[in-house]
């Protein structure tokens, strides 16, 4: 059995060599999304968002998290899924260019640590609605969890 070290980068090393890496887990319309543990700040439970006129179709609207105003993004509307969201919907509070960002999911998964070699390149039969914001899937278990980018997620609001 090789040892392991923890970081605070969310990064673990072993022996070996090879990079562990942590994933904070969602899901989506039934599939498994997950983001580099260390571009979370924390996730919280349904909350109340103001709508933006004019905005896009994705931004959800503003909460108030703790006294900072926070723009929430629907992932269902920014992917383009036909998938109906259900009525409440859990945030992931995402840092992102000195921002913070909440991403609305369905339910939150669990913080899986795989091996950085693992991966495999994102297929190109993936929508290009979800690929774009894509990076890289891992085969977990049964399921194929599909690995976000915040930074393009956040071009997309500012784009």
């Amino acid at each position: 059995m090789e040892a392991q070290t923890s970081t605070k980068s969310g990064v673990s090393k072993e022996s070996g060599g090879s990079r562990r890496i942590q994933y904070s887990t969602f899901y989506v319309a039934k599939r498994l999304y997950g983001i580099d543990v260390t571009r979370v700040q924390e996730v919280v439970r349904p909350m109340t968002t103001t709508k933006i006129p004019l905005a896009e179709q994705f931004v959800h609207g503003l909460i108030n998290l703790r006294g900072q105003v926070v723009t929430a993004l629907s992932l269902h509307d920014l992917f383009s899924l036909k998938d109906k969201a259900p009525a409440e919907l859990m945030n992931v509070i995402c840092k992102a260019d000195g921002a913070l960002i909440s991403l609305l999911v369905d339910e939150i998964g669990d913080v899986v640590e795989l091996d950085s070699d693992d991966f495999e390149q994102t297929p190109h039969t993936i929508p290009e609605g979800v690929r774009r914001f894509m990076t890289r899937v891992y085969k977990v278990g049964d399921n194929l969890l599909s690995i976000l980018d915040v930074d393009k997620i956040f071009q997309a609001l500012n784009g």
